[in-house]
């Protein structure tokens, strides 16, 4: 059985770093097969921090690609679950 691969990315401020994820996540959408955004909001507020979990699909080396050029991201956090 292949590795399953979740990544979760913590955006501290979704309004600045939200383009450049994005483009990342579009260049490597084959690689992505489950992606679930989630951040706090309220009647009286919207967070500006979020975070992205993705489960990802496809090659080892393809999902660190990915990996990596997320956490070049200014704001980014990027943690890894291998199971």
């Amino acid at each position: 059985m292949a590795k399953r691969i979740i990544l979760g990315v913590q955006i501290s401020n979704r309004v600045k770093s939200v383009p450049d994820v994005q483009k990342v996540l579009t260049e490597f959408g084959c690689n992505i097969k489950t992606r679930l955004g989630l951040h706090e909001v309220d009647d009286k507020s919207c967070s500006t921090v979020g975070l992205v979990i993705l489960e990802t699909f496809g090659p080892e080396k393809q999902v660190l690609a990915l990996e990596n050029r997320l956490k070049k991201i200014k704001g980014i956090k990027v943690r890894k679950m291998t199971f």
